[in-house]
């Protein structure tokens, strides 16, 4: 079953770098992505002695621990409730270990009443790119090499995402994304200073609308994927809900 946050769309190299002031010479090799799906190697941007450093890794949290071998279970999303209790995540947030992982939106899955599964695109109104928080970690490998990945800080949905985020194995949360005014904190500040600066999103700052189902294959990767696109629907009563919808949101 697919997890949440599980897909979204990379920056190119030139937006980024404009927009986080950082010199982005590792990701050169890096190609954006419409689709990026876990395992990925990802864009992120770390702080590292008191400065930014952009660099590739791997989406799916590799701990420590674990020698370099990715764990059986999914590992790209780290709930905010157990950042201190989780052992995947304790390591990294005691150390300090956070980062910025820049998107341009994500998609997220939406179950109508008569069993229909919508794709979703999500952007936000007021950036145009974005930063997940996120958590990173370094393994080293048997063959002595260092596995460098991160996962995406999740948390309880604003009121946009509780409606539209109601399937797979988390419903109704949403990645923490952060304010453009919180992007030092989060990197340099201290743990407690951090953890502030972690909150929903407010609904009324994000869109919503959908798109092909096409987006369910990671193979597919191109920019027809975030295009309007809704799924064939059969008649049904009208919905009197949709003046109350939260942000802006279109339930096809």
């Amino acid at each position: 079953m697919r997890s949440m946050c599980g897909r979204y769309v990379t920056p190119e190299i030139a937006e980024a770098e404009r927009n986080l002031t950082v010199d982005l010479a590792l990701w050169r090799e890096y190609e954006r992505s419409y689709n990026v799906a876990p395992t990925d190697p990802v864009p992120v941007v770390r702080g590292r002695h008191g400065q930014r450093e952009g660099l590739l890794m791997r989406w799916g949290l590799v701990p420590f621990f674990c020698n370099g071998v990715a764990p059986k279970y999914s590992t790209i999303n780290a709930t905010i409730e157990k950042l201190t209790s989780n052992p995947s995540w304790r390591g990294p947030w005691q150390h300090g270990q956070r980062c910025l992982m820049p998107a341009l939106g994500f998609y997220e899955w939406h179950l109508h009443a008569d069993g229909r599964k919508q794709p979703f695109y999500i952007q936000l109104a007021d950036q145009e790119m974005f930063c997940f928080a996120g958590l990173w970690d370094s393994s080293h490998c048997s063959d002595g090499s260092t596995l460098l990945s991160c996962a995406l800080i999740t948390m309880a949905g604003n009121p946009l995402m509780r409606e539209l985020h109601n399937t797979g194995t988390h419903p109704f949360r949403m990645p923490a994304i952060l304010a453009r005014e919180d992007i030092e904190r989060w990197l340099h500040a201290s743990s407690d200073e951090a953890r502030a600066v972690l909150k929903a999103y407010p609904a009324e700052l994000m869109n919503a609308y959908g798109v092909n189902t096409r987006v369910n294959d990671p193979r597919n990767d191109d920019a027809t994927l975030i295009a309007p696109s809704a799924l064939p629907v059969a008649p049904s009563p009208p919905d009197n809900t949709a003046s109350q919808r939260p942000g802006n949101l279109s339930l096809f």
